[in-house]
Parts: structure tokens; sequence; C-alpha cells
């Protein structure tokens, strides 16, 4: 057979939701408000400086970067540089986490539904995968989920918060029994990646670091900072962890260009989550509309919700794509999802699943 691909990856379609020109995209969470003409003036400033040097490597330790994420991080818990590492998307760092720390004859466990890219990050580092499931409301039950991590003893804990693709949160309760269970034998990684979009009075997971020592709490610009085309993911955590990742990183991994446009960014920050609340608010407007209309729909601290049960999803997935609109198709059986749009995007929504499903 050729080419010689590895028998474990023959015939696997490679991983992507539809990139459909269509009116309203509403399928892959990004933030439909972009950055403001002075972001930009100032990304583009920042970019032609650094490539002033683009014939030298960039720094390898992104020191300035980790400072200024480091700073974010530090507005939900104290955060230091050295506790910060990034990399290209908060995909390749948690590619890069189970590179460091899963691998042949270890296992990395999660509970379904759950993202979709966390088994492919497995069978990519060789990793055993295993799933535990989530209750009927997608909540995680403590006790079923601190018995699974018993008897399978991971070395890594994926528990994305709030859940993709259902937006449920995680209290801290769970994640510290997680990480008390898992033990120094293997870390818990809290994925916030729709971290800053959750309700008031929600924890983000960065309060539990100082605690627990293997927990990893993971975000990344591509969402509330409206940066998917920045592909720019972040962590914190113990240093030793850090560290760690430091021996599978690739050298050099972010560019000069990725440092800049991503430092400049983060002197926006303000501006650029000040969509967040608009966000928040269309959120919560969509759930209690979808409820009102008879709809079931998961709770959610994300900027999506997840809603049904429909006989034939995909039937509805078509009817709406027929009239301008894209969702994703996604979590368990019978149900769709829809990113947060503006509000114009979300009338056409409505307007369209009405007409769909009435």
């Amino acid at each position: 057979m050729f080419p010689p691909i590895r028998a474990e990856l023959a015939g696997i379609e490679p991983y992507g939701a539809p990139q459909l020109d269509v009116p309203v995209q509403l399928n892959v969470n990004e933030n439909p408000y972009g950055p403001s003409e002075a972001c930009i003036a100032e990304i583009a400033t920042a970019v032609a400086e650094a490539a002033v040097e683009l014939n030298r490597y960039p720094d390898r330790e992104f020191v300035a970067l980790r400072e200024a994420l480091a700073d974010y991080l530090s507005r939900d818990a104290p955060v230091t540089p050295e506790m910060v590492w990034a990399a290209n998307g908060s995909n390749e760092v948690m590619l890069q986490l189970l590179q460091a720390f899963g691998g042949p004859g270890r296992t990395a466990l999660s509970f379904a539904p759950t993202y979709s890219m966390y088994p492919e990050y497995a069978r990519d580092t060789n990793t055993e995968w295993v799933t535990g499931q989530r209750e009927s409301d997608f909540s995680l039950d403590l006790e079923k989920a601190r018995a699974l991590v018993e008897e399978v003893r991971p070395s890594v804990v994926l528990l994305p918060s709030p859940n993709n693709p259902t937006g449920t949160a995680l209290d801290p309760e769970s994640i510290g029994a997680l990480c008390a269970a898992v033990g120094e034998s293997g870390i818990v990684v809290v994925d916030e990646a729709y971290g800053e979009f959750r309700r008031a009075g929600v924890p983000s997971a960065l309060e539990s670091l100082a605690t627990h020592r293997n927990l990893v709490v993971t975000r990344t610009m591509s969402k509330a900072f409206a940066g998917a085309g920045l592909r720019l993911g972040y962590l914190a955590a113990d240093p030793a962890i850090c560290d760690a990742i430091r021996v599978v990183r690739l050298p050099y991994h972010l560019s000069a260009v990725t440092q800049a446009a991503a430092l400049a960014a983060l002197r926006h920050t303000d501006e650029l989550l000040g969509n967040v609340a608009t966000l928040r608010e269309e959120r919560d407007a969509t759930v209690a509309w979808l409820r009102g209309q008879g709809f079931t729909v998961a709770e959610s601290d994300a900027n999506y919700a997840l809603f049904g049960t429909f006989p034939d999803r995909h039937a509805v997935f078509e009817g709406l794509l027929e009239r301008g609109v894209l969702i994703r198709e996604t979590g368990p059986s019978g149900w769709l999802r829809v990113s947060i749009g503006t509000p114009a995007e979300m009338d056409a929504f409505k307007k369209a699943l009405l007409e769909v499903t009435r």
C-alpha cells in the first residue's frame, strides 16, 4: 500500500468542520466581532517591525509574550511567566502535553461527550484513549468519575470547562477531587478555551492552581480575543510542567510574526474582551428563545448552545444550510450546536430553524 502510512491511520479522514461559503456561518464558535481598526493597525506595525529581523530565529522562550499572558491570566488568579507556555493554538498545546505526559503504555481519559480532537491527540501520540460518560444533563458525576480514575490510573485527564460541545462548566470541587485522585502520577488538564464566556459567579480553574501542582489550565486567543486566525493557545501550570514540555517542543515553534501579533493584540485586551459581555447576553437570549420554542438546550457557559433533540438532525442541518445558515452536527445523536453570532445572524438562524422544523 502506498503511501506506507501507519496502519492505525489508514483510511481516516482528516479532522475539520465544514468550510462553506454561506451568508451565516455559526459552526466553529468564532467570535463574530473582529478587532478594531486601531488594533489592526498596531498588529500590522508590530509585524512590520518583526519582519526587519526575519532572517534571525525568534525568541525561543518567547519571554515577552509569556509575561503579557501571565499578566492577563492574573486577572483571575496569580500567575507568573514561569507558569506560562504557549504554542500554535490550544491544539498544539494539547498535543505537546500528550507528547510529554502520554505515550506508549500510558492512558488519557475524558468524559463523553467531549471535544472530538482529544482522541486524535491520544492516537497521534500512541496514548491509550479511555472515556467515561457524563450524565444526561452533561454534568459530571464526581463519584463515578473518581472511581474511573482510580480504575484506569490515567497519565492525563482532559476536562474541557466549559465543555465542548455542550457548554457545561465544571465546579472547583470536581476539579480538586480529580486532581487528588490522579495524584503525582498524572496531570489534570482543564481546557478553558471558552473560559472568558462563563457566566457571572462561575470560577476559573486558574483559582485552583495554587492548590494542585498537577493541574494545567489551557486557554486560547481564538475565541474571546477574536484571534482564530492568529493561532495562539497557551497554558498555566506549575513551572516543572512547562519545563517538561520544552523537551518535546519543536525548535522555535512560535514564529516572530506570531509573537509580535499576539503581543499587539494583548495590548488591546479590554477592547477585544468588550464584546464578550455582548455575546454572553446573546447566548442567554438564544438559549431562552430555543427553550421557548420547545427545544431542549444544554446549560451553556460558552459562546454556543447545544440544542435538540431531532429524530433526523442531518435533515435539520441540511435545511438550515439550504437557507444560508451553517451550524454544526456534533455531540450526542439528535443534537445540534449553534455558535453565537451577531444579532442579525441569530435572527437569520431563528427564522431558518422555524421554517425547517415547523
